[in-house]
């Protein structure tokens, strides 16, 4: 108790005094050291609370209820408790997540691999998609900078799907490219999010339509084919921490697409936090070849989600589909990806 008393004492010399001491430890707390607790860090008994270790994190609102949180805090902000919280479809939600039927395992390609916390919104998103298809997601964690064309099929063959995540800069956006690449070729199923839209377009422009030189200005200002650029009205802007484009955006998508399929509606809103565009200067070009705009903003014309027509399920999307997944409501796009993984078999 001695840590928590000193925690405790702290925040009184701060002017804080705590209703509610949410105690971490191993082992469960027993009756004499809530009560020790209780006394000399002046907080009633019930308001001191068992946050035990825990098997997953989505247990915790469990096992806050068990030692009826909710319910002092209630107390605490004199609100009435009018009925118990509705945990059904939690609960539900936690057992299929620790029973699975189904495995599949999903390579994660990115930049920043080292710092895991960076995709953790996308990792949570394989995790909701993965109980909705009743498949345990097994990431694949694998950096851009190693892979090339010489490793891609040793690296890539033995998964099911590969979601190329977002970032800024030129570090590792050739792997992304290789990787992309293999997996346009191979029918693996392909999910590239801000950045990882914007290569498989570049990756689409140089081995499909042929223009080797293609990239975004973001890495080559000096292209003869910027595929991916700046909108005109921000080329005049010159400090770029205002040209971002943050928040939520309409997009309008396109009948009998794929993305059409997978959302099951023409109007959807989601969260964007980038600076570079596809440029619509190029879309004809794309279109003709078989990478289809499924997905454009009414506002401004701006490509949103870009979709191959001769491959089992291979989509980018400008904008971060896992902002947006929860528990309760798992991104669509992340859903359908991991079925569509699940039904495909390894290429190696």
């Amino acid at each position: 108790t001695k840590p928590t008393q000193h925690s405790v004492k702290a925040l009184l010399e701060m002017g804080v005094q705590p209703d509610i001491l949410a105690c971490r430890t191993e082992k469960p707390l027993s009756a004499d050291l809530r009560r020790k607790v209780a006394l000399f860090c002046n907080v009633n008994v019930n308001a001191v609370i068992e946050a035990i270790d825990a098997e997953s994190i989505y247990d915790v609102p469990l096992l806050m209820y068990k030692e009826q949180l909710d319910k002092v805090v209630l107390t605490k902000l004199k609100l009435p408790l009018q009925h118990e919280p509705e945990l059904q479809n939690w609960k539900v939600f936690l057992g299929n997540l620790k029973n699975p039927i189904h495995q599949v395992k999903i390579g994660l390609v990115g930049k920043y691999i080292e710092l895991k916390d960076a995709y953790k919104s996308i990792a949570e998103s394989f995790i909701h998609a993965g109980v909705a298809n009743e498949c345990k997601v097994q990431i694949e964690w694998i950096h851009s900078e190693k892979i090339d064309a010489d490793n891609v099929a040793s690296k890539l063959g033995h998964l099911q799907g590969v979601l190329v995540a977002p970032g800024f800069g030129g570090r590792g956006i050739e792997g992304k490219i290789a990787a992309i690449k293999y997996t346009r070729e191979n029918n693996i199923p392909l999910l590239g999010i801000c950045l990882g839209m914007q290569c498989a377009v570049i990756e689409f422009a140089r081995n499909v339509i042929g223009w080797k030189d293609a990239h975004s200005t973001e890495m080559s200002p000096e292209t003869k084919h910027p595929v991916i650029d700046f909108m005109e009205d921000q080329k005049k802007i010159t400090k770029k921490g205002g040209t971002m484009r943050l928040g939520e955006y309409p997009c309008t998508i396109q009948k009998g697409t794929k993305a059409s399929s997978i959302y099951g509606k023409q109007k959807i809103g989601e969260r964007h936090r980038h600076r570079y565009e596809f440029n619509n200067k190029f879309v004809k070009a794309f279109e003709d070849a078989g990478m289809i705009a499924s997905g454009i903003n009414p506002d401004n014309n701006l490509v949103e989600i870009v979709e191959l027509k001769n491959h089992p399920w291979f989509i980018g999307v400008q904008f971060h589909p896992e902002y947006k997944s929860t528990v309760e409501t798992p991104h669509p796009l992340f859903v359908k990806f991991i079925k569509a993984s699940m039904e495909k078999k390894s290429v190696s």
